[in-house]
């Protein structure tokens, strides 16, 4: 395994547009992040009797149907949070165009390293914290190959800030939220040909 340049026409980098793309993008990956499992049980599914709790008049209280009500302790929430999805739809378009803006702008920053392969001489973790310790990545990164090795899989699972992906699997919020993306030369040319918007 050694780095070698990462050559590319700057031609094909998108630059001039995308940044919107790229926030609306990012936020629709957190939202898909969201659990949506809040629940709160309404007026209607408290357990409880259906007796008037007492009479309409004469008692000096104020006037009350049933103890499920929203105003009483142990009552029904109003308007309460129930189990929904947050998804959020974007075009294949804006899907294209945020990863190529925030690939380009990678790419630009000098933040993509690119090695001619991932070879382990067995699945250890201590072998690739060596390989990128070498490279000089201290903080967060993402791996990414062309197709799925399982030893580079492995050597990469227990490397807390070290992401894996395959070039075509690898999104937006990947990209922008690992200070380094380190490619196999495969999986640069694979990232190159999802430029194309």
């Amino acid at each position: 395994m050694r780095r070698i340049e990462a050559s590319f026409d700057e031609s094909k980098l998108v630059l001039d547009r995308g940044a919107q793309a790229v926030k609306d993008a990012v936020t629709a990956i957190r939202n898909a992040m969201r659990a949506g499992s809040a629940s709160t049980k309404g007026k209607g599914e408290v357990a409880g009797s259906n007796k008037k709790p007492w009479k309409q008049k004469g008692t000096g209280n104020a006037r009350a149907g049933f103890r499920q009500s929203p105003v009483w302790r142990g009552g029904g929430v109003a308007h309460g949070p129930k189990p929904r999805s947050f998804e959020t739809k974007l075009n294949k378009k804006v899907w294209k165009l945020a990863f190529a803006r925030a690939f380009s702008d990678k790419l630009k920053a000098g933040d993509v390293i690119v090695v001619d392969e991932f070879k382990f001489e067995a699945p250890k973790t201590k072998l690739m914290a060596a390989f990128l310790k070498e490279l000089g990545i201290d903080r967060t990164a993402c791996i990414v190959q062309k197709d799925v090795d399982d030893t580079v899989v492995l050597v990469t699972s227990n490397l807390p800030r070290i992401d894996y992906s395959t070039a075509q699997a690898l999104d937006v919020y990947t990209v922008m939220v690992n200070r380094k993306l380190v490619c196999d030369a495969a999986g640069f040319e694979a990232l190159m040909a999802r430029l194309a918007v």
